[in-house]
């Protein structure tokens, strides 16, 4: 079995498209004005409107109603995405904080609400972990 993609259920899949490609400098491969996918090596990010939730089954998803799940985003500094940031990202959650498990992160929410934590492992031993 294999992952194939992360999907995020929203009302405006325009203003979460946009905002996830200035985070992540990729460019969403629109399949459908309902549809997209941030695409990277290592995963991907699919979007798609609410007007799809009778497709998948009544009542099957809800948009902004995440709140237990964290999108991890493994960059190369996370200081400097912090610096890239201002401006695109309204909440953040924290700042650039070094976490007890050797990851430096930083937390902040998407346009619908849901968690993003982009982080840089900062030991050997960290680097080998997803995210934590």
């Amino acid at each position: 079995m294999q992952l194939a993609a992360t999907r995020i259920i929203t009302d405006d899949v325009d203003t979460l498209v946009t905002f996830y490609e200035r985070v992540t400098g990729v460019t969403a491969a629109r399949l459908h004005p309902l549809f997209a996918e941030v695409r990277t090596d290592t995963g991907t990010l699919a979007i798609a409107s609410s007007a799809t939730i009778p497709l998948l089954g009544e009542d099957a998803a809800a948009p902004h109603a995440n709140r237990s799940v964290i999108l991890d985003l493994l960059v190369d500094d996370v200081d400097a995405i912090y610096a890239t940031l201002q401006g695109v990202v309204e909440t953040f959650v924290n700042e650039p904080t070094t976490m007890p498990w050797g990851n430096r992160s930083l937390l902040f929410r998407d346009p619908d609400g849901n968690l993003v934590n982009v982080f840089t492992p900062t030991t050997a031993d960290a680097s080998k972990r997803v995210a934590l």
